[in-house]
Parts: structure tokens; C-alpha cells; sequence
């Protein structure tokens, strides 16, 4: 589920979002999905809210994760949906390696660059089995990181995985 278009002026809000040190939108992306019934409905029917996780070195390169970021939003402007969302230092999914940057590679290469970048940490995995798991991330463009995402949790005991993304390329596929 996107709210949006990747496209102008979307995509250049995400860039702020991402690469301009700005996290503080993460709340105008978050009132935007929120208009949306079809995300209110992902929103109180899943049993745990997880932000797509970024490398420790991404982590500490940028400061934050705009996926933390926009999941934490969801939660503090939905506040009738409770929903557990891991702070960014108890994830309970975690990437492993320090893969090139997606929005630097070609559709193959995006997929074969995550078949092995996602693990739920050991110590959430009992939280997951039979849950219903709403992965958030900023941009989805192939839906490589959802899907692999997904895979995890989903191997980790969760019932259903829904994406919830604040923008989609008309490529992407549907999560």
C-alpha cells in the first residue's frame, strides 16, 4: 500500500526526507497515508508496526532511519491504532552488510543485492509467530526490500506481512 505516486513533488520530499537531514517530515508523510482509509484499516488490524531497518553504517551516516521515522509518526498521529513499534536500537528486523545504496542499482541488481540482507534479531523472533506484521519504508521502486523484508519476517512465524510505503514507482510490485 503507497499513498502516493513516486513522482513530483513526492519525490522530492522523500529526498529531504533522506538524504537532507530532515526527518521532521516524516510527519507530513505520515497525515498523508493516514488520509487514506485503506492505510487506517492496515493500521488497526496489524498486531506490530516494523520499520524496514537500515545497515549500521547507513544508520550512522545518516542519524536516523526515515523508516523509524515515518512508523513512529504512524503511531503518535493514529493514536487510537495501538501499535508496537521497536525503537530504533531494539529492532526487530535487522539487515546485515553494508549493501550498495538501492537507488543506485538496476532492478536485477536490487534484488540480488538483498537475497541475503535481512534477519529478525533473536531475541524479537518469539514476538512475530502468528502475528500480523505491517512493514513501513519510505519508497518502494521494484519492491525488493519489501519482499525480502517480508521473507524474514515471515520465516521468523509471522502470520501476514502488509507494505506500507509513503510512495510507489508504477513499477513496483504490489506487497
Amino acid at each position: 500500500m503507497a499513498a502516493v505516486d513516486y513522482a513530483y513533488p513526492w519525490d522530492g520530499l522523500v529526498a529531504r526526507l533522506k538524504f537532507r537531514n530532515e526527518p521532521a517530515w516524516a510527519h507530513t508523510m505520515a497525515r498523508l497515508m493516514l488520509q487514506r482509509p485503506e492505510v487506517r484499516t492496515l493500521l488497526t488490524e496489524a498486531d506490530l508496526m516494523v520499520p524496514v531497518p537500515l545497515t549500521a553504517g547507513r544508520l550512522a551516516e545518516r542519524g536516523y532511519n526515515q523508516a523509524w521515522e515515518i512508523a513512529k509518526a504512524l503511531r503518535l498521529l493514529g493514536r487510537q491504532m495501538v501499535l508496537t513499534v521497536p525503537g530504533p536500537g531494539a529492532q526487530t528486523l535487522m539487515r546485515h552488510g553494508e549493501q550498495p545504496d538501492q537507488h543506485t542499482l538496476s532492478r536485477e541488481q536490487r534484488w540480488r543485492n538483498l537475497r541475503q540482507a535481512f534477519q529478525v534479531h533473536p531475541a524479537h523472533g518469539g514476538e512475530l509467530s502468528g502475528k500480523r506484521v505491517l512493514l513501513v519504508d519510505d519508497v518502494s521502486t521494484t519492491g525488493a526490500t519489501l519482499e525480502m523484508a517480508a521473507r524474514a519476517l515471515r520465516r521468523a512465524g509471522a502470520a501476514e506481512v502488509h507494505g506500507l510505503v509513503f510512495a510507489r514507482t508504477d513499477t513496483a510490485r504490489p506487497t
